[in-house]
């Protein structure tokens, strides 16, 4: 198993940054997502190269600014995957994201982790 982790500095509001985020629904800072489906606390969607993908959320805690999610059905024959989101305050302009993904078997972290550098220019753009 492989873990993904990066540390990005933002020049938003950590309350700004969790809105996006919290926003579970939410596809614009994704640029492979069009749109996401929500039923229950499943999020489904279909990525561009990869099809159709349903994630569970697992923990979506407003107080820590913590999101984890782990993807359940996706056409890869993924093992485990588990992603961490938490955004950290440094002032009231400025804050970090840490994201954190376990990924197995170890053939898919490249992808993974390509995803999560273009999600996190994806925000970059809107905030």
């Amino acid at each position: 198993m492989k873990t993904l982790k990066e540390e990005v500095h933002l020049n938003c509001s950590a309350d700004e940054l969790w809105t996006i985020l919290s926003d579970i629904g939410r596809s614009d800072w994704v640029p492979t997502i069009e749109k996401i489906s929500l039923e229950g606390d499943c999020r489904h969607f279909e990525m561009t190269g990869m099809g159709k993908i349903t994630e569970k959320i697992l923990k979506q805690d407003n107080a820590s600014r913590t999101l984890q999610y782990s993807a359940i059905d996706t056409p890869a024959p993924i093992e485990h995957h588990l992603a961490t989101m938490q955004v950290t305050p440094l002032n009231n302009q400025e804050c970090v994201l840490s994201w954190t993904t376990e990924i197995s078997p170890d053939i898919f972290a490249d992808g993974i982790h390509q995803g999560m550098l273009a999600s996190i220019e994806g925000i970059k753009k809107i905030i």
